[in-house]
This record gives structure tokens, C-alpha cells and sequence, in this order.
């Protein structure tokens, strides 16, 4: 199983200490976090972060990738799958929950999709698993937008720490268009 990768613009890594402070940098940066808990990060919980990141590697077979642009080695963001035990329903658990945070400098540059399609194609290829499922803020478009392009479907609306979110669900291989105005099923 191929873990690190390179695609037209992008290099995947596994996440690794000198990943760190861009990470922090990251994950400090409220245009970054507005929809993903609403509030910068501490350098504490970013460190977290990267260490959880790692660890899904050695226990699930699968995690987070640390993303750099290949041309110039600066830090795109993280992209990959997870298992966080979420405890909502529908559940997340036993799915690898697909997610992916952008630095701001690239925001609409492309890579987002780009990143997107290449860790879906090797969960894909490199793994057994058949649904991917992700979670996302409804007023996060540019994200609702690319996952739908990337295959994911809505599956219901639901509620994680206070917070509105929409679970979506893709299967493997097929990439079905979702129209951005399809309403999402209430999880009641």
C-alpha cells in the first residue's frame, strides 16, 4: 500500500513533527476555522491534531495527509480519512470520514478539488472500504460544493457540539453529481 504520493501540484505526506507549525499557523487563522468549531486553534490542540493524524495510520490503515505545494514546498493544508467516534447520528463510526482544511493563501486556487479527487482515488484503489462519509457546516458552500462534485451525497442534518452539520456520504468509485441546491434529509 502506497501511503505517500504526488499528483500534478500537490505532495501527499504523512504527517511528520516538521509539519507542525505550518499546521499551527493553520488552524490559528479564523478564516480557516470559521466553519470548522468557529474558533482558531491553540498551538496545544493543533499538536493534538497532528499527533491524532498520525496515529489513525498505525490503527485504521488510513488517515490524514499533510499537503504541500510540489513546486515551492509550501503547506496547501491537510487532506485525507479519519474515525473521530463522533456519536451522531447517523453514525460515523466504522466509515472513513473523509475531510479536508485548506491554508487561506490557496483558497479557490484549485487544490482543493485536486486534493480531494487524489485521496478519494487512493482510499479507493488502496483500500476494501465502499462508503466514505464526511461532515460539513451547510453554510460552508465552497465545501458542500466540492463534495458534491467529488461524489458525495447528502444523507441527513444533524447536530455535533451545538452545531448544525450535514452528513454526506460517497461510495466507492462513483463520482455522482449532486445538484448544490438538493436538500439534505433531517435526521429528526
Amino acid at each position: 500500500m502506497t501511503r505517500e504520493f504526488d499528483t500534478t501540484n500537490l505532495c501527499f505526506r504523512l504527517p511528520a513533527r516538521q509539519d507542525f507549525e505550518a499546521l499551527a499557523d493553520m488552524r490559528a487563522d479564523p478564516v480557516v476555522t470559521r466553519y470548522t468549531g468557529g474558533q482558531p486553534a491553540s498551538r496545544n490542540e493543533s499538536w493534538d491534531r497532528l499527533i491524532r493524524y498520525r496515529g489513525y495510520w498505525g490503527i485504521l490503515g488510513y488517515g490524514y495527509w499533510c499537503v504541500r505545494e510540489r513546486l515551492t514546498g509550501h503547506f496547501v493544508g491537510t487532506i485525507g480519512f479519519g474515525e473521530a467516534r463522533r456519536g451522531i447520528e447517523p453514525s460515523l463510526d466504522g466509515y472513513p470520514e473523509a475531510g479536508w482544511v485548506l491554508a487561506s493563501w490557496c483558497h479557490g486556487s484549485g487544490y482543493g478539488g485536486e486534493g480531494v479527487a487524489a485521496a478519494l482515488d487512493w482510499l479507493d484503489t488502496q483500500t476494501d472500504h465502499r462508503v466514505a462519509r464526511c461532515i460539513i457546516d451547510p453554510d460552508n458552500l465552497a465545501s458542500m460544493k466540492l463534495a458534491r462534485r467529488h461524489g458525495f451525497r447528502p444523507l441527513a442534518r444533524t447536530h455535533y457540539l451545538g452545531s448544525v452539520i450535514d452528513v454526506l456520504e460517497r461510495q466507492r468509485g462513483g463520482v455522482t453529481i449532486c445538484p448544490d441546491h438538493a436538500p439534505v434529509p433531517d435526521a429528526g
